[in-house]
């Protein structure tokens, strides 16, 4: 067995023993005593106080010290970039945003970025070499292996940009990067739904997209395209424009902008999705009326995903999910109706806990969930076994 399957049992952060460890692993307890060591020489565990003595010494305690690295988690949004510093547990130590918009181009938005990581350091008084990584989002088509969006709609100037290259020119640290939805699933899963193991998250908001969480694990798909719900046609959109280039796609009869279209057309000024959520709050009935329609025309699409993927909570997020259960209503009438009875005996479909947090929140787990995996704890057991 190697250090990182010591450690794996060890991150959960509860208090452990050699003894226990020995026990748990099969390893003998003068192996595991080395394993141990190196994990503290790393930083990645530390001592943990004594536990109960069975007649002799006490046994020395061991845990995860979530304090012995940093990650940043970036979520960059269509008109908003949102920067946190955490540590290992996923506990946030600072935050830093700015309103900026996506368009202004990659150079522009990953300036901003650099410059917050360097001020997220200052002010949780970390040096650059505690940082372990950066986890990031993007609003649009991410090819994952790469770190490179593609095509994105909504961001001009960034396809195919080399994202992490241009962070990574000015800290030596890994780079992740992945769609907002993944990293709204991955966040609304670590903070508020740690015990599913199969949730989709659905985010409606400028674009209509879905996160993907089947086994415990985010399902990218071959290219990183899985749960792109926006360019499924529904039949209420045929013959519509979508900005795709398409007709008939979701997204031109359900996402924030066509409501807004909508209401116009009804004589009710709205020119953004932000429109449409004041007026629902404000009770306003025709906004009321399309917003249930859309839930319905996303409950088209996301009942076919609940008998294809069989989730157990579908969370509703994006900016029309602060539309309130008018949303949800519309997407639930629809889902129970037409999925088969077994795949919703006890499905929840429940709007979103993390809210506007979701996104740094998942891109901190994304970082975090790196700089502990295996891979990278057997790399750095190397690199101190090599320098001695």
């Amino acid at each position: 067995m190697r250090t990182s399957d010591v450690f794996d049992l060890l991150r959960d952060g509860k208090p452990w023993t050699r003894a226990q460890l020995a026990q748990a692993t099969g390893l003998a307890r003068s192996t595991v005593a080395v394993r141990v060591d190196t994990l503290m020489r790393l930083g990645l565990v530390a001592p943990y106080g004594d536990g109960t003595s069975t007649g002799g010494r006490p046994p020395s305690l061991f845990a995860l010290n979530p304090a012995a690295r940093v990650v940043v988690g970036v979520d960059v949004g269509a008109s908003h970039v949102r920067a946190v510093l955490a540590d290992l547990s996923g506990d946030l130590l600072g935050e830093v945003e700015v309103r900026l918009s996506v368009d202004k181009g990659p150079d522009e938005v990953l300036g901003w970025v650099v410059d917050a990581v360097r001020t997220l350091l200052r002010s949780g008084r970390r040096k650059a070499g505690e940082l372990a990584a950066i986890g990031v989002g993007l609003p649009g088509p991410v090819e994952h292996s790469t770190g490179r969006p593609i095509s994105p709609p909504i961001m001009p100037g960034w396809d195919r940009y080399d994202v992490p290259g241009h962070l990574q020119r000015h800290y030596a640290v890994p780079v992740l990067i992945d769609n907002d939805v993944n990293i709204m699933a991955l966040g609304e899963r670590r903070a508020h739904l740690p015990e599913v193991d199969d949730l989709v998250l659905i985010k409606v908001a400028t674009g209509i997209g879905a996160g993907i969480v089947s086994g415990g694990r985010l399902q990218r798909g071959a290219q990183g395209t899985a749960g792109d719900l926006g360019h499924i046609r529904v039949p209420r959109a045929d013959g519509i424009a979508c900005r795709c280039g398409n007709d008939g796609c979701l997204e031109a009869v359900a996402a924030g902008p066509a409501l807004a279209a909508a209401l116009r057309a009804q004589g009710v000024p709205a020119e953004t999705g932000q429109d449409v959520v004041d007026l629902v709050r404000q009770g306003d009935p025709v906004a009321l009326q399309v917003v249930r329609q859309a839930g319905r025309d996303v409950g088209d699409v996301v009942a076919t995903m609940v008998n294809l993927v069989n989730p157990s909570v579908v969370v509703i997020g994006g900016q029309l999910a602060l539309a309130g259960e008018h949303l949800l209503a519309g997407i639930r009438e629809v889902v129970y109706t037409r999925s088969l009875p077994l795949a919703t005996e006890h499905l929840r479909i429940i709007p979103s806990r993390a809210g506007t947090e979701a996104g740094v929140l998942g891109a901190v787990a994304m970082a975090v969930e790196h700089t502990l995996s295996p891979a990278s704890i057997e790399a750095a057991s190397e690199t101190l076994a090599a320098s001695g």
